[in-house]
């Protein structure tokens, strides 16, 4: 961002030779030169201008063109011109007055080097830098000699010097400089001074397009404060800030941050500074560019075409800000498809910059990318690739290998040479840009909340599509794979579960800085009041917004704090995988991409990677399309239990109905990988996408067999789990079990205590499943009490030490005091009862129709307050009825239960319906009790993909206790052996494989 700089000036007494001083007239022209800079400092520009015509009228009688006070009003005269943006005008006054002072006044006079200074800041927006440099200069000079170098005039000049070496792209040169005047400034002016605020912004910008987030948003942050405070919140400076805050967002992904802050910024700008001025066109053109990155091309163009407008008008055809919307509306024509007619807004803006900032600046850089794009995709290859390679060789030289545009350039030829069939080279920059982009993103996890990671992640999202897309295109074409393989292995290890893992470290820190401990215990506190908040009916929420914010800023003080951080650390390769596998074992990575070379398709391609001794890389194993199981997933409704017996089943035999004739699971899934299983037992597997709702362990494979029968299928969330596992603490031996819960009000608690209305029945009816299963209505489930005390005969005489949490003890309080208070979680933690999920009401393949009056737990945004558990009392909120003041609601959500500690637990047992399920987020699986559980700090969880039945859950369970504790196997063979013996007595895969067990 450019910001427009005019250094105050004070007018030194002056005597003038030769002439009786007349103080009266002197007084006269200084009040009307006073008078029109407070009417010009609001925008009355023409009549301040008035003002300054009669003032100059009276220097002119009294003292003539040569005097001091003369250039004194042509100095202030060009002063409103320029803000004004009439340059020319401005530049007319400026350079009179230059000729004056330097006559009249020496060239070791303030007002000269202010004359100098203010003609360098005209030129620097004029866009012509070279010719702002020496006037920068010689006004440094006069300020450091007579004034010193601990002088704000002194740290001005320092400022606007590395402003002009920031625009010429040259960050090296600028670093330094604005670190002098910032120290200057901050002892001289102190810390709450708009001067230091303002140098504090113009080091942000720098770290921000040197690819220094964190430092940008640190020094962003601090100017907006000083600004707010100081200034208001309708001052053009203030919105500067926001501005700027909104381009470091849109540029780590946070485009919702970064579209309110844009937005405030254009209605301060719009009031304060009019639609004719520079930055009111600057906060169009983020706008544009924001609206353009969200593929909301029609909402961009005419804001860019609006800002083109004005840049024009203000600043001319000449001027890098011109050039910028040339160049963008470009990109926008580009986006949409129409190249022939962005190829001359590029052209036209490269020359622009060609000739303004010369031919190694990053914005001429831009430009090469751009047109090499474009040519790209119109087939001139030839063309292309001289634009991309002169845009990397500047922006190496420039920017440095770990700026994002040079990491983009890599791309960009990478994307090239493997049109063009130049695989070798093609591969060596994919793993070059892929090794970049993944040092930006581990960076980033010492400086962004959870939140903030996870938008700043799905920017990264691409490169595995890309990748993903090359392999697929050369198996078409019966090419050698080379290395991308083992590329895009090391990329989904990299990716699948970066953020949970970071969530996880951020949770479970250790540190001896007291701050960093202040910080949790403030996130803890706000936490828990949107855990309340966030629970209640929309219309009853309150301080959601600024809640958020509090834990957001909390959360990211925590991870600047933290030691022990660097995730770099935890990075796993794929042959550290390999060599943990012994030689009967194997290990899937499947993930999903979208299709997007050598064109950009909608469509979603599953495939799988698998490694096993003896490989020397990776096999990469195309599977199938979506489509293809979403035919199976959504062929009759969204509850699992209404066609899983579909899924799993054995083929027809005999004829079959005439038509098209779906694939069924065996043939999506595992055919494709059946040669390379030969002499395989074991499989750790990694599912991704719709897979996570499938349990493989099911799938048939023969008339008597499924997969569980000839495999040992180990479910995982990413295989970096076989290099570095999850660790408990163990510090305990003991269990904590949930069962026979009673979910009506506990009658006995009614009496003395006071009651507030919740919700209408109508507004939480829930009667669409089977109460018979562990999810529908809420009924009293008695098999979960049969359950609960049998495992518990089980346990104790196993030596564990087991509390039963049964009826109305069952309750959400209880649950939340586990590993409450640093108290170590319990070994065990069985949840029998009720579960729920509601799909995102925003998907395109959810049939249910939501209304207003239906309940948070449906409505929410937020996928983990979509998935739940029903505890003691649960059906008060369920049901609309009376609740119980200063007590928990009943209804555990997944949110709630990521916020406690349960890192001594090994094992978490949601006996309950429906809580594998949860919203699926890119690499990162399901956002639900599955993800709540493991940032909680739980190692082993087995759950359900559907309703459950109640008598067939309670057997499994106790089955796999026996199996677990009195055969003393490990815990994912007792699982498998538990279903197994269900198998065997004859249940069918409905009753036996809805529980999955993962690691």
């Amino acid at each position: 961002m450019k910001l427009f700089l005019v250094t105050a000036i004070l007018l030194s007494t002056f005597c003038m030779n030769g002439q009786t001083i007349d103080s009266v007239s002197i007084k006269q022209v200084d009040s009307l030169i006073q008078v029109s800079r407070g009417l010009a400092a609001k925008g009355d520009f023409d009549k301040a201008l008035e003002l300054y015509t009669t003032s100059e009228y009276i220097a002119i009688e009294k003292f003539g063109k040569g005097s001091a006070l003369y250039a004194k009003n042509c100095f202030y005269k060009g002063v409103v011109y320029h803000f004004k943006t009439d340059y020319p005008q401005a530049e007319k006054w400026y350079l009179e007055t230059l000729v004056i002072r330097k006559q009249v006044l020496g060239k070791e006079n303030l007002d000269y080097a202010n004359s100098l200074n203010n003609l360098g800041v005209l030129y620097f927006d004029m866009g012509n830098y070279e010719k702002a440099e020496p006037f920068y200069l010689e006004a440094k000079a006069i300020r450091e000699k007579v004034l010193g170098k601990e002088h704000n005039e002194y740290a001005a000049s320092l400022n606007n010097l590395a402003i002009i070496y920031w625009s010429m792209g040259n960050y090296e040169k600028a670093e330094p400089i604005y670190l002098e005047s910032k120290a200057i400034r901050e002892k001289v002016l102190g810390k709450e001074h708009p001067k230091y605020a303002e140098i504090l912004n113009n080091l942000g910008a720098l770290y921000m397009y040197m690819g220094n987030y964190e430092k940008a948003e640190s020094f962003y942050l601090e100017a907006k404060g000083i600004r707010e405070k100081v200034l208001g919140k309708e001052h053009p400076n203030y919105a500067g800030s926001l501005n700027n805050l909104g381009v470091l967002y849109k540029n780590i992904g946070n485009y919702e941050k970064a579209k309110s802050f844009y937005l405030e910024a254009k209605a301060i700008q719009e009031k304060v500074v009019g639609k004719e001025h520079p930055d009111y066109a600057l906060s169009l053109n983020n706008l544009a560019g924001l609206y353009s990155t969200m593929g909301n091309y029609e909402k961009a163009e005419p804001f860019y075409l609006e800002a083109k407008e004005i840049r024009k008008k203000v600043v001319g055809i000449e001027h890098p800000d011109y050039a910028n919307s040339l160049n963008n509306l470009g990109v926008l024509y580009f986006a949409m498809g129409n190249y022939e007619k962005a190829e001359p807004f590029y052209l036209e803006a490269k020359a622009i910059r060609e000739k303004v900032l010369g031919k190694e600046h990053p914005d001429y850089a831009y430009s090469l990318t751009a047109l090499g794009g474009l040519y790209r995709n119109i087939g001139n290859y030839e063309k292309a690739e001289q634009f991309y390679l002169d845009a990397k060789a500047i922006q190496e030289k420039v920017l440095g290998k770990e700026h994002p545009n040079y990491a983009s350039s890599l791309n960009n030829l990478g994307v090239l040479y493997a049109l063009t069939k130049r695989y070798y080279e093609s591969e060596q920059l994919e793993k070059e840009f892929l090794m970049l982009n993944q040092n930006r993103l581990t960076k980033s996890v010492s400086f962004l909340s959870e939140k903030e990671l996870a938008n700043y992640a799905q920017t990264f999202q691409g490169n595995g599509n890309q990748l993903s897309s090359f392999i697929s295109n050369r198996l078409i074409e019966k090419k050698a794979l080379g290395i991308l393989p083992s590329l895009n292995f090391d990329h989904i290890l990299f990716l699948k579960g970066f953020l949970l893992s970071s969530a996880i470290r951020l949770n479970f820190f250790t540190t001896s800085l007291p701050e960093a401990q202040i910080q949790k215990n403030l996130l803890k506190s706000y936490n828990v009041q949107l855990s309340k908040e966030l629970s209640k009916p929309l219309n009853e929420q309150k301080y959601v917004t600024e809640l958020e914010e509090k834990a957001n800023i909390a959360e990211k003080k925590i991870a600047q704090l933290v030691n022990g951080n660097d995730v770099s650390k935890e990075q796993v390769k794929w042959q550290q995988i390999q060599n943990t596998l012994k030689a009967s074992e194997a290990a899937i990575e499947f993930f999903h991409f979208k299709l997007v070379f050598p064109k950009k398709t909608d469509s979603i391609i599953y495939a799988a990677l698998l490694l096993k001794p003896g490989l020397a890389q990776p096999l990469f194993i195309q599977l199938f399309e979506q489509k293809a199981l979403d035919t199976l997933l959504v062929s009759k409704s969204e509850r699992r239990s209404d066609y899983v017996n579909d899924l799993y089943t054995m083929a027809n035999r005999g004829a079959s109905a005439i038509g098209a004739k779906r694939r069924s699971l065996v043939e999506l899934i595992f055919k494709p990988l059946e040669k390379e299983l030969d002499g395989i037992t074991t499989i750790y597997y990694s599912p991704s996408g719709l897979l996570h709702r499938i349990n493989l362990d099911a799938i048939p494979v023969s008339e008597t067999e499924t997969l569980a029968d000839r495999y040992n299928l180990v479910v995982l969330n990413s295989t970096r789990q076989l290099v570095i596992p999850s660790v408990v603490k163990n510090t305990t031996n003991d269990a904590v079990l949930f069962g026979g819960i009673r979910y009506e009000v506990d009658t006995t608690l009614l009496s003395n205590q006071p009651i507030f209305a919740s919700r209408t029945e109508s507004q939480l009816s829930f009667n669409q499943n089977n109460s018979q299963s562990r999810g529908g209505s809420w009924d009293y489930l008695p098999g979960t009490e049969r359950e609960v005390n049998a495992i518990e005969k089980i346990t104790t005489s196993g030596g564990i030490t087991t509390t039963l949490k049964k009826g109305y003890d069952g309750t959400e309080e209880a649950f939340k005091n586990i590993g409450a208070n640093n108290a170590s979680s319990p070994r065990i933690l069985h949840i029998a009862t009720h579960g729920y999920f509601f799909p995102d009401p925003k998907e395109k393949n959810s049939k249910t129709i939501f209304g207003d009056d239906e309940p948070v737990f449906k409505l929410s945004d937020h996928p983990m307050l979509r998935s739940g558990l029903i505890m003691a009392g649960g059906n008060i909120t369920w049901k609309g009825e009376k609740t119980l003041e200063g007590r928990e609601d009943g209804v555990l959500t997944a949110y709630e239960i990521s916020q406690m500690n349960l890192s001594n637990t090994e094992l978490v047992i949601l006996s309950a319906c429906e809580t594998g399920l949860g919203t699926i987020q890119g690499n990162e699986g399901v956002y639900g009790l599955q993800r709540a559980f493991k940032i909680a700090g739980a190692k082993y969880l087995i759950m359900s993909l559907w309703q459950v039945p109640d008598k067939q859950t309670s057997l499994l369970m106790t089955t796999f206790y026996k199996k677990w504790l009195e055969n003393k196997m490990n815990i994912p063979d007792a699982f498998h052996a538990a279903q197994k013996e269900l198998r065997d007595i004859g249940l069918d895969p409905y009753q036996w494989a809805g529980f999955v067990l993962v690691e």
